[in-house]
């Protein structure tokens, strides 16, 4: 077997942590999910001189005896056990053994504790299992691969399973959907964090678009587009570019000279949205994006993305996020 360690390991003292940014965790379990670990590893464990000495620190910690092995048949050596977890700022569940395989008492204990204490808990994919266990999601909305959804609900009837979205949030526990969509999020964690532009730095080194919506469906009826699918795709982009319109269903079926009943089919199928879904999740990412990077008004900010009033913006922020658009500004200042 190859055996590898994290780019991060220092120490096995937790007092090598105690000292710059915020520390990201990973429990490594036997079985580990290879590319859902790397996915944190690469996002938050590698060096990146370029964002100064406050980004994050980054650990591995063993839940359970060795060996440790990972898909792939590697074996895997870690900075620490699982004492590590109650340094956490944030914790990220990479994964999990399986939708079948019971989440160890003492582990779901550990999740909640640190919770309590105020860390952050997040997962990819079948790593929702593990944070249901813990029953921080009781009452709120989680994601998981689509695979998965119905096991996860079955099992924890409490959690809204919602198996059409990238990743959902809420009171500091983020859950994603298959492998890929923990990347989304992970993006999504570092822009609340250091906000938009630090985001876009770490997307174009991993050479990916640097946003995609939580919201956005996790698949689509037809991925590889057929005639008239490129005419959509340019008027999503046109769309974007020019977001104070109207842009009524007659509007964009006109664009792309179809029927409205072909129209509203074939963005179904292209998007997983409805028009007018897609447009205001679209108006809603240009009003978070100008409240992060810009000083306009809030009032201006939505006559700017074509939402019209301070109210509707109000609205669509508190349906979308659970937040104001300036609680949201609030969370980039400073």
């Amino acid at each position: 077997m190859t055996k590898i360690t994290p780019n991060s390991a220092r120490s096995n003292s937790s007092a090598s942590w105690s000292t710059t940014g915020p520390l990201v965790v990973v429990p490594v379990y036997d079985g580990l999910c290879t590319f859902e670990f790397s996915i944190a590893a690469e996002i938050f464990g590698l060096s990146r001189p370029e964002m100064g000495s406050g980004w994050y620190r980054f650990a591995s910690a063993a839940i359970e005896p060795g060996p440790l092995r990972a898909h792939g048949r590697l074996q895997v050596t870690t900075d620490g056990d699982a004492r590590l977890l109650e340094h956490a700022d944030l914790i990220v569940m990479a994964g999990w053994k399986g939708a079948q395989v019971p989440v160890p008492d003492a582990l779901a204990q550990q999740l909640r504790a640190a919770w309590q204490r105020g860390a952050r808990l997040a997962s990819i994919c079948s790593g929702a299992f593990v944070l249901a266990a813990t029953g921080l999601l009781d009452g709120h909305r989680a994601a998981t691969h689509w695979r998965y959804a119905k096991a996860l609900q079955a099992q924890h009837p409490e959690v809204e399973v919602d198996a059409s979205v990238l990743y959902a949030e809420g009171d500091r526990v983020y859950t994603s959907a298959g492998s890929a969509a923990g990347i989304d999020l992970m993006l999504h964690i570092v822009r609340s964090d250091f906000g938009v532009e630090a985001a876009n730095s770490v997307a174009r080194r991993l050479v990916m678009p640097p946003h995609r919506s939580g919201g956005q469906a996790q698949f689509m009826e037809r991925p590889v587009p057929q005639e008239g699918d490129y005419r959509l795709v340019q008027l999503l982009d046109d769309v974007r570019n020019d977001l104070q319109s109207p842009w009524t269903v007659q509007h964009m079926a006109d664009r792309v000279a179809m029927s409205p009943r072909t129209f509203l089919r074939r963005f179904a199928e292209l998007t997983g949205q409805s028009p007018g879904q897609w447009v205001v999740a679209e108006r809603v990412e240009q009003a978070k994006r100008l409240l992060e990077g810009s000083a306009l008004p809030v009032e201006r900010i939505a006559t700017e993305v074509g939402l019209g009033s301070m109210q509707a913006l109000r609205h669509h922020f508190q349906q979308q996020l659970g937040l104001s658009p300036r609680q949201y500004r609030a969370m980039f200042l400073g």
